[in-house]
């Protein structure tokens, strides 16, 4: 009777084994397959961190463009104001001299006038700039799609 237990036994031991030995190899597919997908996620995750250096050195780019951009529009609205407040001078000088107007025929005088009342509301204006550039510009240059901060660009990242 004890030999049969141990037959028995031995015969449940035995399939114990075999179950035991199909989970190790089973966990140990499993693991290969996780070590894969964890290269090919370490992979692709290097590709999309250089796609994103490169992004940031065209953003980099960009922003200093924009400022580089901004600051010749300051300069040319600057010296344009500064050519209309000449060209507004010179023109109400023409206009109060008596020697100006007999000089001038009177249509110059007339294109002389309209040309002094919209120079003049121009001049007066405080900031004279483009509606249809600043329209335009509005949808590309939003305030809250485009930041200035450039804490970003110092940061070094490990």
């Amino acid at each position: 009777e004890q030999g049969l237990q141990l037959l028995e036994l031995g015969g449940s031991v035995e399939e114990d084994y075999i179950r035991i030995a199909r989970c190790f190899e089973a966990t140990r597919q499993r693991c290969c397959r996780l070590e894969q997908d964890g290269h090919r996620a370490r992979e692709q995750l290097a590709r999309v961190e250089a796609e994103r250096a490169a992004l940031e050195v065209k953003l980099k780019h960009a922003r200093n463009q924009v400022e580089v951009e901004m600051k010749k529009r300051h300069r040319a609205e600057a010296e344009l104001e500064k050519q209309e407040r000449k060209l507004q001078l010179v023109l109400e000088l023409l206009m109060r001299e008596p020697w100006g107007s007999e000089a001038l025929s009177r249509e110059q005088c007339s294109v002389l006038s309209a040309l002094a009342g919209r120079r003049l509301g121009a001049a007066l204006a405080p900031v004279r700039r483009s509606s249809a550039v600043d329209a335009s510009c509005q949808s590309l240059l939003s305030h809250s799609d485009i930041s200035y901060d450039r804490t970003e660009d110092d940061v070094v990242r490990s």
